[in-house]
């Protein structure tokens, strides 16, 4: 199979995973592990409903004393973080802050 075939099919194959649920995943900006397979489906399912619908953009196991973090970009644009036990029942959520490569934006610490 040629480097260009492979490249696409990769890319349709990651299309069709992403098309059923709506939810782009990106890897961990600060060296957190994201999450995958059941895992991964049950805490951003749990997130999203808590939330109300939105984009997936991270996930991570355990921060900030959670067992599992989702961050969400809402439909407005804003970006909450949730936080989730090990049950997948909302322990918390805030809105992220963090800028793009996951430290603060301006104004922050």
């Amino acid at each position: 199979m040629s480097k260009r075939r492979l490249i696409v099919a990769v890319a349709a194959t990651l299309a069709l995973l992403g098309a059923g649920t709506g939810v782009v995943l990106a890897s961990a900006g600060d060296g957190d592990k994201p999450l995958e397979g059941k895992t991964l489906d049950q805490a951003t399912s749990a997130a999203l409903d808590h939330v109300g619908g939105g984009t997936v953009v991270e996930t991570e196991i355990g921060d900030d004393g959670a067992a599992y973090g989702v961050e969400i970009r809402k439909d407005d644009g804003s970006v909450v973080e949730v936080n989730l036990d090990g049950n997948y029942s909302v322990i918390g959520a805030e809105p992220d802050e963090d800028g793009p490569d996951d430290s603060d934006g301006p104004g922050g610490d």
